[in-house]
């Protein structure tokens, strides 16, 4: 009888645990977890052998189930069912542009803040996520909005690669998921006190991991034509946005063959992306109540914060709104998805028209007090 080292792995969050058994090929005894001290459980090695190869298979299907639906190739239903799903989701989620009075109303006598995502909020989606170039309008107009409110891009992005696409030195940047934070070096007009700049990272001790990881998934997934894997420093992203859907199994096998060596790493999922993210409990949620502490509004009744994004990894961030009771989340998305936010917008020239209208109602609103 030997002693050897097993990964059991959860389906639901990806994560393995290695316990030690003794196994032999007799009746295998297993030690139960620790809540049942003392007790025994007798499998044989063949059916402990195939259970965990099972589990292996469940969890890849898992996950390419939650590739599909987290990215879905086609549309399923018919037009008439697609238009009556989205007129009722619109009830509950309406449109920013249209609710714009509203939201405007319920923002009075409050400090606006707002925090937007990149791809797909600021910038198209595109085949090459190193194209995702936002247009000189879009620049020009979030540079308007700084003026007027502070603002926070909060990405999956390097926070450095985020700064490349935008150029705007008066921002906050969020990067890796909010594990790379950085404010603006001169401070900022809105802040409350406190020192000029901030520089925050939560997750520096996992930068030599990340880059280890990074290294095996380029490697890995070579043989997937139209992978890409891009280090993020503090996460990992695999696209798949132009791997053919049948190849959707190999390429979650391949980044499951090099993740279960590192259980201190995680995977979650946005569109077209695979992400692998320290274990550490931070998130875009975390990233914009650290910004509003830092800019001084950590316990106040007077700030209204605005999130807009597009990403399943957006929805931590809306749901600290919410939870809050201070300001909205608003989705951009042309189909119904399910969200914790208020509101929607339907792709990044909405996104843009938004902003553009906050920026002339507070240029309106100086001037109004001005010639009082």
């Amino acid at each position: 009888m030997t002693k050897q080292n097993v990964t059991v792995s959860d389906t639901k969050t990806g994560f393995n645990m290695t316990i030690s058994m003794a196994v032999s090929n007799s009746p295998v005894f297993v030690q139960k977890p620790p809540a049942a001290p003392g007790g025994y459980i007798s499998i044989s090695r063949k059916k402990l052998l195939k259970n965990l190869e099972v589990n292996g298979a469940q969890r890849i299907n898992s996950w390419v189930d939650s590739m599909r639906a987290s990215s879905p190739t086609h549309i399923k239903s018919t037009p008439s069912s697609l238009t009556e799903d989205h007129s009722s989701w619109m009830v509950h989620h309406p449109s920013a542009l249209e609710m714009f009075e509203q939201i405007i109303n319920a923002s009075k006598g409050k400090q606006i803040v707002m925090f937007l995502d990149y791809d797909g909020t600021l910038s198209p989606i595109v085949d090459d996520p190193d194209r995702a170039f936002m247009s000189d309008k879009m620049r020009a107009t979030v540079k308007k909005l700084a003026r007027c409110f502070p603002t926070a891009i909060v990405s999956g992005r390097c926070r450095d690669k985020v700064y490349s696409f935008v150029k705007l030195a008066e921002l906050y940047y969020a990067g890796s998921h909010g594990m790379d934070i950085k404010g603006p070096a001169k401070g900022s007009k809105y802040k409350k006190g406190g020192q000029a700049g901030i520089l925050f990272q939560p997750a520096s001790e996992f930068l030599p991991m990340i880059d280890e990881v990074y290294k095996e998934l380029v490697e890995k997934t070579k043989s997937t034509p139209g992978a890409k894997v891009e280090n993020n420093r503090f996460c990992v992203s695999v696209h798949f946005r132009c791997v053919e859907e049948k190849k959707w199994t190999d390429l979650a096998q391949q980044v499951r063959s090099v993740l279960k060596d590192y259980p201190r790493l995680r995977l979650s999922q946005g569109r077209k992306v695979l992400e692998i993210r320290p274990t550490i409990k931070w998130d875009k949620g975390k990233a914009l109540e650290f910004l509003l502490e830092s800019l001084g509004y950590a316990n106040c009744t007077d700030v209204f914060p605005v999130y807009i994004g597009d990403d399943r990894t957006d929805e931590d961030a809306f749901k600290i709104l919410r939870d809050r009771g201070q300001g909205f989340g608003i989705l951009v998305s042309k189909f119904p998805k399910d969200t914790t936010a208020s509101y929607s917008l339907q792709e990044p020239s909405e996104v843009m028209n938004f902003l553009q209208r906050l920026v002339e109602w507070k240029q309106l609103a100086y001037r109004g007090r001005t010639r009082m």
